[in-house]
């Protein structure tokens, strides 16, 4: 196959029509400033506020719940640390989390960690799931904080959020979900999901990069990450960045418009994908198979290494991943591979195929046809298949 088949789209997606046609206006000739009072300036700020509230009703919030930001990052860093010190001022200092979260999570509360919070990291299931029984039991008199992701970034899990959120709602707990995953890909509604702040990226829904938002329940207190101006009603600082908020806006009301249609392909791309790959002899699914997003396949090979399968397939023009593009430079097993269970050397083994609705079946049959090649080839020079395949040591999978 000549063209290049692009299934890397939990790292990022290719931007809409409809996101580009948004966007072009505010890089041309509306390029005001909203918080300018001339008729430039209040044209971007009606602009600014009409795709507040056309994101705020696609989610189930009210435009004043919507705070825009540079992103899921920027957004998961301004939910967990204005939670953890609304809950440090009465006495709160305890935060529970699961140990697959995305490193945004993660790092955010290591460093909370070293102020003196405590977070307790549950451990998932061998199919990436938790329970909101085990959120619950985790749940202490001073714990001011429950943040869990809506759909893992690696393994594709989803999980029961909306029981999570009961549970927390139901102790009075603040209830934070990365949902970059998620939105635009599967039905969100924060008001059903008992979700009291929610982190969105745009450039996972065939947005732009460099944009994303921040839904917090207006009863929840929401502190400045962001120093300076007075946008975004003194809760994050700096001139907005209308192009990149309009194209969000036009690309989540696609996404939204054809989340029915669009489910119902990726999902049959990657369950056939899915039974292709698993027909290769010491392979494995990572994750639920039910519970999963449409367009996620997360596999591991044993005997290979993650980095030597990537850069085969991409020199056949398949672009895919072995996990997440924020850790894509690190030599180590993916953190989220070994909390559900996996050896290191299994885990080192692993490639993620994530879809979007423009890939076609005709590129599935191609991903089918060349993994096992390449796979077999990599076994065919590795020592440590050799090993295994001599029975030297025991075969993991």
């Amino acid at each position: 196959m000549v063209n290049t088949v692009y299934v890397d789209n939990a790292a990022t997606t290719a931007m809409s029509e409809e996101a580009i046609a948004a966007m072009m206006p505010y890089l041309r000739g509306n390029y005001g400033n909203p918080s300018s009072l001339h008729t430039v300036g209040q044209n971007a700020k009606e602009a600014l506020e009409e795709a507040r509230a056309e994101i705020a009703a696609l989610i189930g919030a009210e435009p004043k719940e919507i705070y825009f930001t540079s992103g899921g990052s920027e957004a998961d860093n301004q939910a967990i640390r204005s939670a953890a010190y609304t809950g440090l001022a009465k006495g709160k200092k305890h935060i529970i989390t699961t140990a697959f979260e995305h490193h945004a999570v993660l790092h955010t509360l290591k460093k909370l960690e070293k102020e003196g919070f405590e977070v307790t990291y549950l451990d998932v299931h061998s199919d990436g799931l938790i329970t909101a029984g085990e959120v619950e039991a985790a749940i202490r008199p001073d714990t001011a904080l429950v943040t869990i992701m809506y759909a893992n970034n690696e393994v594709g899990t989803i999980e029961p959020i909306r029981e999570i959120g009961a549970v927390c709602r139901a102790h009075k707990v603040t209830f934070h979900c990365d949902a970059v995953q998620a939105v635009g890909h599967i039905p969100v509604n924060v008001a059903d999901d008992n979700i009291d702040m929610l982190s969105v990226s745009a450039h996972k829904f065939h947005g732009p990069k460099g944009v994303g938002f921040l839904y917090c329940k207006k009863t929840v207190p929401l502190r400045n990450l962001i120093e300076g101006g007075a946008q975004e009603r003194n809760r994050r600082a700096g001139t907005e960045n209308i192009a990149g908020i309009c194209a969000m806006a036009a690309a989540l009301k696609g996404a939204v418009s054809r989340l029915g249609e669009n489910m119902a392909k990726e999902a049959a791309l990657r369950d056939k994908l899915i039974d292709g790959l698993t027909k290769i002899e010491h392979s494995k699914l990572n994750g639920s198979r039910e519970k999963r997003l449409p367009g996620n396949v997360s596999m591991c090979f044993e005997g290979i290494e993650g980095e030597s399968l990537l850069l085969l397939l991409d020199a056949k023009g398949i672009c895919a991943s072995s996990g997440s593009a924020c850790t894509s430079g690190s030599l180590d097993p993916s953190h989220v591979l070994l909390a559900l269970g996996l050896p290191h050397e299994v885990a080192h083994g692993s490639l993620r195929l994530s879809l979007s609705e423009y890939n076609t079946e005709e590129e599935i049959d191609y991903i089918i046809a060349e993994v096992p090649k390449v796979v077999e080839y990599l076994r065919s020079i590795s020592p440590v298949w050799e090993e295994l395949e001599k029975g030297e040591r025991p075969h993991l999978i």
